[in-house]
């Protein structure tokens, strides 16, 4: 795709996101599974652009995904984003139409391209806040298109995308109804938004291991896995969001892994570090040593192993179109509920 035709997609506005987006054109064990750029002139501290509590560090989430997209063999910590992502790539096979313009969200190294054809999806755009992720995308028979945008700050003009997708980044927006109310905007009428984010429920058992072990050898605890939407938030934020049609369902993914250590090494090499700002930047020794056998303790397998539980909420939403089905007005049925009860019975008749 040249670089005029990616243009015609963006927005024309002097944020440093649409400013500085590059776009370039692409061609086409340790664990085991089981089966269950901001703007310029951001706030950095207190409230975001939008007026919402900043809760995350989005610099340092940058620097986070960077790193972990760099390392050599980073690919062996890609298996949760090839899982989630493979997931929703079956929730768009399911929508069962061709999308001729798609989005894709934090799409770091197009974990959900991979899974999609040509058939489906005939040109994706791929955005995400990591230069290092986007340098790293997979080859893609759907021809695709890379640019450098922050999720909070979408660059893109209205009513421009038949599909927007997003797998495992929503959970570090600071203004996630400001994001769903962009994603809403970037889409055409009748357009529809795949995505999917950590739940409330993730990496519990780390959760509760830390804590405890915190509280007993150093008197209190401080957070050190960051906060998750609630499932029970998430179909009432993207009404909100002006989307209808909606459907939200949630599923787990559980990682065994050899310990505690295991558990937090893997998620550095995933980019899903801690990045709130009130976060502890160092764990003492012992705490860790005490948080481990914590976990081993109370969460631990008949094997030596532990598990880590990764909640994942899905969310599907429809832009507004004349053509989609409505509800009925309010008053207009012509049954009772009471009624419903007697179908299926006999009906009494007078003998002659």
């Amino acid at each position: 795709m040249s670089g005029a035709a990616c243009r015609s997609v963006l927005r024309a506005t002097g944020s440093c996101a649409a400013a500085s987006s590059s776009a370039s054109s692409s061609s086409s064990g340790r664990r085991g599974w089981v089966a269950t750029s901001t703007p310029c002139g951001a706030p950095r501290r207190g409230l975001s652009a939008a007026g919402s509590i900043n809760v995350f560090n989005r610099d340092m989430k940058k620097r986070q995904k960077d790193w972990a997209a760099a390392l050599r063999d980073g690919h062996q910590y890609d298996y949760l984003r090839d899982e989630v992502g493979s997931r929703v790539a079956d929730r768009v096979y399911d929508v069962a139409r061709t999308f001729p313009l798609a989005l894709d969200i934090g799409a770091g190294k197009s974990h959900i391209a991979e899974h999609l054809s040509k058939d489906v999806v005939e040109r994706l755009f791929l955005t995400d806040v990591s230069r290092e992720a986007l340098k790293q995308t997979r080859r893609s028979e759907i021809p695709t298109h890379r640019i450098l945008a922050d999720e909070e700050f979408l660059p893109f003009k209205e009513n421009t995308f038949d599909l927007v997708l997003s797998s495992l980044s929503l959970h570090w927006i600071n203004d996630l109804p400001g994001a769903l109310r962009q994603i809403h905007q970037a889409l055409k009428p009748d357009g529809v938004f795949i995505g999917a984010m950590a739940g409330g429920e993730t990496l519990y058992e780390l959760r509760c291991s830390l804590q405890l072990a915190e509280t007993e050898r150093e008197g209190g605890f401080s957070p050190h896995v960051s906060p998750y939407t609630a499932v029970t938030d998430l179909g009432n934020l993207l009404g909100r969001a002006g989307f209808t049609m909606l459907t939200v369902d949630t599923d787990e993914v559980q990682v065994h892994y050899p310990g505690i250590t295991e558990v937090m090494t893997d998620l550095q090499g995933m980019g899903e570090s801690n990045c709130a700002w009130n976060r502890r930047s160092m764990l003492h020794r012992d705490t860790i040593l005490a948080a481990g056998a914590i976990y081993k303790e109370m969460y631990g397998n008949e094997d030596g192993s532990v598990p880590a539980t990764f909640e994942v909420l899905y969310m599907i939403g429809w832009k507004p179109h004349e053509s989609q089905a409505k509800p009925a007005k309010r008053g207009s049925a012509n049954m009772s509920f009471g009624d419903l009860s007697k179908i299926g019975q006999p009906t009494s008749t007078e003998a002659s």
